[in-house]
């Protein structure tokens, strides 16, 4: 019953989390999934934002193209097994 209690006044009342920018980094099947919290001291944080594997791949995107022809960029875009529906994060 207790558990229940402290689940309930975490969902409602929110989690304390500390001031400050904490940053953390979980592995997905497609790349690296990170999560930025920004926070004031506050149960709710100032600010939430998910870093998508997608985003993590095509920031390498420059580097792989780099002195490359057209039709190797096509085949190293291809291989970065892209989600069209975040690219534009």
């Amino acid at each position: 019953m207790e558990e229940l209690i402290e689940h309930f006044k975490a969902h409602s009342e929110g989690v304390a989390v500390p001031a400050g920018m904490g940053y953390a980094v979980v592995e997905s099947p497609k790349g690296e999934l990170g999560v930025v919290v920004l926070s004031d001291g506050s149960p709710r944080p100032y600010r939430v934002s998910v870093r998508s594997p997608v985003a993590h791949n095509m920031h390498m995107l420059p580097s792989l193209a780099a002195g490359a022809t057209f039709a190797d960029f096509v085949a190293a875009f291809c291989s970065l097994d892209i989600v069209l529906g975040e690219i534009d994060r």
